[in-house]
């Protein structure tokens, strides 16, 4: 079975991914970025793309899925540039994975 993806996050940073067919979410508050990542969670969304400065806004509710296998939260860009952020997130991941930073 294959499982949906989702995008949230500005307008401008999300728009591009409708090419692919993906669901995209615009969510400047974190009110609406919180609904979106529960309605996709409950949903069984596969994959949640989040732009980093939305990320920002939701830390306590993008925790809250660490620990579950579905949906993978993954941290984008937005069209303004990378803050490290999702960079920081995937080192971590690995460092945990395999016990060092290969990265």
């Amino acid at each position: 079975m294959a499982h949906k993806i989702g995008v949230i996050g500005d307008k401008y940073s999300v728009m591009p991914f409708k090419l692919f067919g993906f669901d995209v979410r615009y969510g400047m508050s974190a009110r609406q970025i919180r609904d979106s990542i529960e309605q996709m969670a409950a949903e069984d969304y596969g994959v949640i793309f989040i732009t980093e400065e939305a990320s920002e806004q939701v830390s306590e509710t993008i925790n809250r899925y660490r620990s579950r296998i579905q949906p993978a939260i993954i941290l984008i860009p937005s069209n303004a540039g990378s803050k490290g952020i999702g960079k920081k997130a995937v080192q971590k991941n690995v460092e945990k994975a395999i016990g060092q930073n290969i990265l």
